[in-house]
């Protein structure tokens, strides 16, 4: 019993020194993303991945939702314990409702040989799943700065993939390359994030009127 609680206070220890590192020391090699300075339409794959959904005020929720994401990173088999990839998080709901009914589904990318979770500590208020992320074609832009501030990011992309017959089609989706740490905030004007929507191309109804291609989701404007 003492050896296990020894293990899963390493395990603990070992992610949040890894995630703090990660995320306000090292920060991401920006080379690699300079693709991504304008908004760029590309295919992604599928993506296996660890989810944690906690719903509340991100500022209240998110570092225990990635604290747990962590954990149970570091406690299956098969993945790459440096460098960890990098986090990201989809936004199913609409910024205009209160900050605490907002529901955040964090989620890491794992082999897709990782076929079940390891045993956790279950906390209340949160889900926790292994799953597949479904992606396809993705319009995305490299973002520097405050996660408030990206709006006007956000229109861009809109505006893009308009522009060449697309439309959003999932929810708001982010992937941190630099962010808070696990127990410093760090400077909001440095954070590095990619923004991403999966899109559909526009066709035009019978009526008149458009819509995406099947498969796509335009019953409701994703979080931005």
């Amino acid at each position: 019993m003492i050896k296990k609680l020894l293990l899963v206070f390493v395990v603990a220890v070992v992610a949040g020194v890894s995630v703090m590192g990660y995320y306000l020391w090292k920060g991401p090699d920006l080379s690699s993303y300079g693709h991504l300075v304008e908004p760029a339409i590309s295919t992604m794959q599928p993506q296996r991945m660890i989810v944690v959904e906690a719903r509340g005020d991100p500022n209240d929720v998110a570092s225990d939702a990635y604290e747990l994401l962590y954990d149970l990173y570091y406690s299956v088999g098969g993945v790459d314990y440096w460098p960890v990839p990098a986090p990201r998080a989809r936004w199913p709901i609409l910024p205009d409702r209160p900050r605490e009914e907002w529901v955040g589904i964090y989620g890491i990318p794992v082999p897709d040989t990782v076929a079940e979770l390891p045993e956790y500590v279950h906390i209340p208020g949160m889900t926790v799943s292994l799953t597949t992320w479904d992606y396809g074609e993705v319009v995305e832009l490299l973002y520097i700065g405050p996660y408030e501030d990206e709006t006007p990011s956000v229109e861009r992309l809109r505006s893009f993939a308009a522009e060449r017959g697309y439309a959003f089609a999932g929810p708001h989706e982010e992937e941190y390359l630099k962010g808070p740490g696990m127990i410093f905030r760090g400077n909001p004007e440095e954070y590095v994030t990619i923004l991403r929507y999966v899109v559909r191309p526009v066709t035009e109804s019978s009526d008149g009127g458009t819509t995406t291609e099947p498969g796509g989701k335009n019953e409701s404007e994703p979080l931005e």
